[in-house]
């Protein structure tokens, strides 16, 4: 078996990569019948160099290779036929700007599996960068913070920029004594939990949080999804009941808006939950946000201020709660600041191409190499030499252009 690791061709441009060079020589040297080669590129964190230097062969053409990996969308163009790839495909949810894409899958005879269903018995995703996620979101969001209010400038992260570095630059400083609200209890929350820990910041209780108006130093509180919501016929809240009856909820949130100066958003959201902030909200004076981390990124989500992504090279923008637009950042002190680059792990590309490199060795290249069955792969399967898997076969109707079944 050849395996590639293929180019980034995305704009804009992903620096991360499915393995980093230590790992791959690993690979290679512990399954000598097989080899990994890794595609040129001038834009990876590890250099082609870097790759060469552990024995691994960089190559321009990938099209003697049996299996691909990537990590954003391959551009179609580059899509070589009757091959297998794997990457986050941004299809299976329906999204309309990838319908080509899906469509190229099936007339080029693809077999796609998505990193993002990579999931065990349980459901549970098993390779993943939303810890990453919430690692940076953090970062971008004090970082803007600081230029918001002309506090501090700290650098902006560039492709070679680790966790050690990130860390070193905010104990470096003089952090905003200001209370800060984290939403949701997943992974993304705990990357950004383990930043504010490890610089210092104060935890609060939501007790102590609801009730302090002003802090000596940057304190931050957790509330996950049951607390932002409530049933709206006053009952009582319970998972179960949530996940089958959303509309049954509203937004708890404000209580928490009216005693916070920065949001970091890291909750999961669906499309049948309530809003959180929307466009009324925040307009209410009371409203006390000025700054939203929107590490999750759901554009018009749960949090109306985020009406576009932003990215690495631009990563605010601010919203104006009266015309319900975005300007420029930083240009009105009473606007809403934005953080929406909803790509936040390609910041510390080394450390996280590594992180996700070791869950991917373990899930997916070494049952490959091995040559053992994987309900893992299996499950991420969603086309079969261009034809759609019976898990996913719901999407026949979206990749033909129709509209989609009800309930689907």
């Amino acid at each position: 078996m050849k395996i590639g690791i293929i180019k980034e061709t995305k704009t804009p441009v992903d620096n991360r990569v499915a393995l980093s060079p230590k790992q791959v020589a690993d690979l290679n040297n512990r399954f000598p019948q097989h080899e990994i080669v890794v595609q040129a590129s001038d834009i990876r964190a590890f250099s082609d160099e870097e790759y060469r230097a552990e024995g691994v062969r960089v190559v321009y053409y990938v099209d003697d290779c049996d299996i691909l990996f990537g990590i954003k969308e391959a551009n179609i163009e580059s899509l070589i036929p009757n091959k297998q790839y794997f990457f986050f495909g941004h299809i299976a949810k329906m999204q309309e700007y990838n319908r080509p894409l899906l469509q190229a899958f099936m007339q080029k005879h693809i077999t796609f599996c998505d990193y993002e269903y990579l999931v065990d018995d349980n459901n549970i995703r098993v390779c993943a960068f939303g810890w990453w996620a919430g690692v940076v979101g953090v970062y971008y969001t004090l970082r803007g913070y600081g230029l918001k209010h002309k506090l501090y400038e700290l650098p902006k992260p560039d492709r070679r920029f680790t966790l050690d570095q990130l860390f070193g630059v905010l104990n470096g400083i003089e952090l905003p004594k200001v209370k800060m609200i984290v939403t949701g209890a997943g992974r993304v929350s705990q990357g950004a939990q383990h930043v504010l820990d490890n610089i210092g910041a104060v935890k609060m209780g939501e007790e102590e949080y609801l009730a302090t108006d002003k802090v000596d130093s940057l304190s931050y509180c957790v509330a996950d999804v049951d607390r932002l919501v409530k049933r709206k016929d006053g009952g009582a809240f319970s998972w179960s009941d949530f996940t089958h009856n959303a509309k049954e909820y509203e937004s708890d949130f404000m209580r928490f808006a009216k005693k916070t100066d920065v949001l970091i958003c890291a909750h999961f959201w669906g499309p049948e939950a309530p809003v959180y902030l929307s466009e009324e909200d925040l307009r209410n004076p009371d409203m006390r946000i000025r700054m939203i981390g929107d590490v999750t990124c759901d554009i018009k989500g749960s949090i109306k201020s985020t009406v576009r992504p932003a990215t690495h090279d631009d990563p605010y923008y601010d919203y104006n709660p009266v015309t319900e637009r975005d300007e420029p950042a930083f240009s009105f002190p009473n606007n809403i600041t934005e953080m929406a680059v909803d790509t936040c792990p390609n910041a510390l590309a080394m450390d996280t191409s590594a992180y996700f490199g070791d869950m991917l060795t373990k899930h997916v290249f070494e049952p490959l190499l091995k040559g053992e069955h994987s309900d893992v792969i299996d499950r991420s399967m969603i086309l079969k030499d261009g034809e759609l898997t019976p898990r996913y076969r719901y999407l026949s109707d979206f990749a033909q252009g129709l509209k989609a079944k009800e309930g689907q």
